[in-house]
């Protein structure tokens, strides 16, 4: 079985290449191995390696930058999913596709459900749901949408706040916006999980768009100090507490791209399609900072 794995050096493609390998022959593909950016490269590829299942966690991230790089945020998040969801379907094998929270307006009371209304605040939301609307027209396509990821790789809000717990002496943070942080781990075995029952089942026609997160919810306020509190309690040496963390609202905290100020995600139906349980977003973020820390 020949995996084609894309963004080997994100969060997530991280974690899903050592999870896979398992399974299979992963192709693991970073931005030095492919440019997303350039359709014929990616058609090239495909044809070349002859895959039995894409996963696409790759994406062009940069939330705030994005507002003026429209462009290359659509190339990557719109065209290139578009793009390996044909190859897909000319090869007829499973596609799974990586999306986000940010495809909501984030003013709904309630967690979402996959069937709410999609409505993108920013040009990365916006490019995003573009990239769902592509693969969807591909038959054997899972897209997952997850929020607030978290990891030892790369750059996340944890790892800024850990940062900033050794630098400063306080720190503001916003309050209202909901969510829950989600480990990158968590999303590798969900997907691992996915993979193997489209093995196993070749009948399989749960294909469609799944919300996966963590269990629990949060706001970015309380999630910082629970890093804090929780990285004194194994040992790191900081230069504030969780007491010199203040709340503010989001309207004091400008940013370039608007943010959904909720984006909890119900997780129903992923969860009872492939039999999961998920684990509490505190438990995986006591896990992630483990990893950091010793």
């Amino acid at each position: 079985m020949k995996i084609l794995l894309t963004g080997k050096d994100g969060q997530v493609g991280f974690a899903l290449h050592k999870k896979l390998m398992s399974l299979g022959e992963v192709i693991a593909i970073g931005r030095h191995e492919l440019d997303l950016a350039n359709t014929d490269a990616i058609k090239t590829f495909i044809d070349k390696n002859k895959p039995d299942i894409i996963i696409n966690p790759a994406a062009y991230t940069e939330v705030d930058k994005a507002e003026s790089e429209i462009s290359l945020a659509h190339q990557i998040n719109a065209v290139a999913p578009q793009v390996l969801a044909e190859k897909a379907s000319e090869l007829n094998i499973p596609f799974i596709h990586f999306s986000t929270d940010y495809v909501f307006d984030g003013l709904k009371n309630e967690p979402y459900v996959e069937t709410d209304q999609t409505n993108p605040q920013s040009v990365y939301g916006r490019s995003k749901w573009e990239g769902e609307e592509a693969v969807r027209q591909h038959k054997k396509h899972i897209i997952l949408r997850t929020s607030w990821v978290l990891s030892s790789q790369g750059q996340n809000f944890l790892k800024t706040i850990l940062k900033l717990a050794q630098e400063k002496s306080s720190l503001n943070v916003v309050s209202d916006q909901k969510g829950t942080p989600t480990s990158s781990d968590l999303l590798a075995n969900v997907t691992y999980k996915i993979v193997k029952t489209i093995l196993k089942n070749t009948n399989f026609k749960d294909f469609g768009t799944y919300h996966v997160a963590s269990s629990g919810d949060t706001d970015w306020f309380h999630y910082a100090r629970f890093i804090v509190d929780e990285a004194m309690r194994l040992g790191l040496k900081t230069t504030m507490t969780s007491k010199d963390i203040k709340p503010i609202s989001n309207d004091l905290y400008s940013t370039l791209a608007k943010r959904p100020m909720n984006s909890r995600l119900y997780t129903d139906k992923i969860t009872k399609t492939f039999m999961l349980e998920l684990p509490h977003w505190e438990e995986e973020v006591k896990k992630v900072l483990k990893e950091i820390i010793h």
